[in-house]
């Protein structure tokens, strides 16, 4: 089945002539990528209509990434407008470890990284091994069911919820506010998806502000516990105000869920899409899987469908100082937009960029970031891709889409929001 529709270079140099993340027309979410490459090569320091700037090539990517001194993340100039000031989503946004700059983003990551050492996601593998193969028992009883319902989704909000220690009875809400937050990110909002998004906000915090009281009483494991982490901090300096720590805990659930669902549900629908992958996978799979022999290949695969399809497709970033990139000079205060979907396709860092490779070496694909804001949780992602994917295709490898997927229908979040499927 073919999910991605394909766009004619007319069309695609046509939406890059007048590109607006404002207005994007609908075969634009449906196919991003050949727009992308027209500016690329036609305009790749693009002004937008709004003054800010959107940059799609690796190269130039990687040199804002670099530049932390340069360009900051903190997103107060920029949400303010957007939100104003009070909302709830301004709170958070500007508070969350992603869009702020050291310290805070310094003591927060620190408090964070030290609960997803090595050691303890390893220690994390046998119960997501479990996880797993208890919703593929749901789905094969079923015949099928929903890739991302069933699936996809089902698996980061298990994780997470283990992380911040959230009862299972209490972890329904969880999906539906991280895609309100994270769905106010978008370039232009509705009237309803911004008062939903500040709703969501709100019951968040409620919701969090009694778990953390329960905590404090009845600490957990430091070790394991990133709630228990965050509230005690690691010393003078460390500990965070009531405010960092509530929206930093949103910010856990909504990083570590929206990419990694988007991650499983891209990679098993485009399997679909290119046979001739998902049949030299299944080869290597077997009937009996090492997966302990396996792991190389899956890690390659797992950077490959995040090079192809990123779960995150934008970044943003603010000039503190007048500067240059990419040969094209930019003002104190410019706005950027970095493309990170445009740059993982960009062919001068890529070798046949446009076609999926599970056994691409030398992947330096930006979906997890680059510099000092490099996903904290990337080790983590790419154990639950390796094991969701690996053990899907293990127990079903002739599984078929039933209708074509629905996408998520954003710019900034590459997803799709349902993907009926059958297995035989």
């Amino acid at each position: 089945m073919q999910v991605t529709p394909p766009m004619s270079p007319g069309r695609a140099r046509e939406i890059a002539a007048s590109f607006d993340l404002r207005a994007l027309p609908p075969d634009f979410h449906a196919n991003p990528y050949p727009v992308y490459a027209a500016l690329r090569e036609q305009e790749p320091v693009r002004r937008m209509p709004d003054g800010s700037w959107f940059l799609t090539r690796h190269a130039d990517l990687v040199a804002v990434y670099r530049d932390a001194q340069g360009f900051s993340s903190d997103k107060k100039v920029e949400f303010t407008p957007k939100y104003g000031e009070g909302a709830p989503l301004l709170e958070h946004h500007t508070t969350s470890l992603v869009f702020n700059d050291p310290p805070l983003h310094t003591r927060v990551r620190k408090l964070i990284m030290g609960a997803l050492t090595r050691r303890a996601i390893a220690d994390m593998e046998p119960g997501l091994v479990k996880l797993v193969d208890q919703l593929l028992d749901a789905i094969e009883a079923k015949g099928g069911g929903d890739l991302i319902e069933d699936f996809a989704s089902a698996i980061p909000v298990e994780i997470i919820g283990n992380l911040l220690g959230v009862p299972h009875a209490e972890r329904g809400p969880l999906r539906g506010w991280s895609l309100a937050i994270l769905g106010a990110l978008e370039p232009k909002l509705t009237r309803e998806q911004e008062d939903l998004g500040n709703r969501s906000v709100l019951e968040f915090l409620d919701y969090l502000k009694i778990l953390v009281a329960e905590r404090r009483r009845h600490p957990g494991d430091p070790e394991h516990d990133v709630l228990t982490r965050l509230i005690q901090g690691e010393g003078a300096g460390e500990q965070l105000t009531e405010t960092e720590l509530l929206q930093n805990c949103i910010f856990i659930l909504n990083a570590g869920h929206e990419t990694t669902t988007n991650l499983i549900g891209n990679a098993l629908v485009a399997l679909q899409e290119w046979p001739g992958e998902k049949e030299r996978l299944l080869a290597a799979i077997g009937r009996r899987p090492d997966w302990a022999a396996l792991e190389p290949l899956m890690t390659l695969a797992v950077d490959e469908f995040l090079r192809f399809e990123s779960s995150n497709q934008l970044g943003n970033r603010r000039a503190l100082r007048a500067c240059e990139v990419g040969g094209v000079a930019l003002p104190e205060g410019a706005l950027v937009t970095l493309c990170i979907g445009a740059a993982n396709r960009d062919p001068a860092q890529f070798g046949e960029a446009e076609v999926m490779d599970l056994r691409r070496e030398d992947n330096r694909h930006l979906a997890f970031g680059f510099g000092i804001h490099q996903c904290a949780g990337l080790s983590l992602a790419r154990l639950e891709g390796r094991i969701a994917i690996g053990r899907f295709l293990a127990r079903f490898p002739r599984y078929r889409l039933t209708e074509a997927p629905t996408r998520g229908g954003r710019a900034r979040f590459r997803g799709f929001l349902r993907a009926p499927f059958a297995v035989e």
